[in-house]
């Protein structure tokens, strides 16, 4: 069942809630707009950051809950929290100029404060719940893909974009989630997508997956990452992630079951 919950126009920004019940389970994606100056100011105080991305979407979630009130969230705001906000992970000739700059214009402290300026996170998503929660173990079970490519009927699709940075012209950096649901199951992909011009390009994917019936959900986080140098492509992929994706390295995958609560799995997708 979809439902809009709400919608409103201002200053040419649509901003908008919807949702989709997929049995026991309900889907919303919530988009707003971008954060004020000012509360993006006081949270990068809060996090010990110079700066944080100039398009932050703070209030934007892509929730998947349980009638039982256990589930998973994606904000901008956790995934900002998995940031290093202590020391460099990229070093370019540009970064300590860029830092200076974004630092005078937000009216920091004089002294630069070293942090990883290109906003990588390995977050992988928020569990919810207020008296339980799903449990995370490792497992060797993958997300069967060759599944996922069956023609099925689609019943619900949303993208939420949670933040993205321009690194003062040098590139972007941007993570956004989407979720699709089937008849009998849901996948939803994570993207934090980095790409410094003449350095590297960088991704990290979360891709979650449950089917109906099943007592857990499926989780893959993987790292993939490539020195611009390395890569023997067009340079037009450089700009598309879905095109440069296959052709980084793979770094790192940790596969995990969420499992649901004792009792809680349903048994079929009403």
């Amino acid at each position: 069942m979809l439902a809009s919950l709400s919608s409103n126009m201002s200053h040419g920004f649509k901003s908008s809630k919807q949702s989709f019940t997929f049995g026991p389970w309900t889907v919303s994606a919530a988009k707003n707009h971008i954060m004020k100056s000012k509360d993006i100011e006081r949270l990068a105080q809060d996090m010990s950051m110079p700066s944080l991305p100039e398009m932050l979407f703070g209030d934007n979630v892509l929730r998947i809950q349980h009638t039982d009130g256990f589930g998973i969230e994606f904000n901008a705001i956790d995934a900002l929290k998995r940031v290093n906000n202590s020391e460099d992970a990229v070093k370019v000739a540009c970064a300590q100029e860029w830092q200076e700059s974004r630092a005078d214009s937000e009216h920091s402290q004089e002294v630069v404060k070293k942090y990883d300026w290109t906003y990588t996170t390995d977050y992988r998503g928020t569990l919810i719940g207020e008296e339980v929660q799903m449990k995370v173990t490792p497992t060797s079970e993958r997300i069967d893909m060759e599944k996922l490519k069956a023609r099925e009927q689609i019943m619900f699709f949303e993208e939420v974009l949670l933040f993205e940075d321009e690194l003062h012209d040098h590139g972007v950096s941007m993570i956004s989630v989407k979720i699709r649901v089937m008849p009998t199951s849901f996948f939803l992909l994570m993207r934090f997508f980095l790409r410094v011009d003449g350095v590297l390009i960088r991704i990290n994917d979360t891709r979650l997956y449950h089917e109906a019936g099943k007592s857990y959900m499926l989780r893959e986080f993987s790292t993939r990452e490539s020195n611009i140098a390395d890569l023997k492509v067009p340079a037009a992929l450089h700009t598309d992630p879905n095109e440069i994706a296959q052709h980084l390295t793979l770094k790192l995958t940790e596969c995990e079951k969420l499992e649901l609560p004792a009792d809680e799995s349903e048994e079929t997708s009403q």
